[in-house]
């Protein structure tokens, strides 16, 4: 037989997959052993351990972006101005 065969009888996936009974995982089996005597505490999605600070108005943050966009606008004609002459 050529080797492909050998490998395509050797890791048939569909067969495997197909399978009635799949055992788990060895980490699933160490867990559960685990778990059946000290079950794990319940824990929430997304704790947040403190609570966030209040943030500061976006109107300042929106100030901020837009002067500094005007300034290199207006940065960038000086130096367009000053190159012709």
């Amino acid at each position: 037989m050529s080797q492909q065969g050998d490998w395509q009888s050797e890791f048939n996936h569909r067969w495997a997959s197909s399978a009635d009974h799949k055992e788990p995982s060895a980490r699933a089996r160490m867990l559960a052993a685990r778990w059946k005597e000290n079950p794990p505490e319940p824990v929430p999605f997304r704790a947040d351990p403190q609570p966030v600070a209040a943030r500061r108005s976006s109107w300042i943050s929106t100030a901020v972006v837009l002067g500094s966009v005007a300034a290199v606008i207006l940065l960038l004609g000086y130096v367009q101005t000053r190159a012709f002459y």
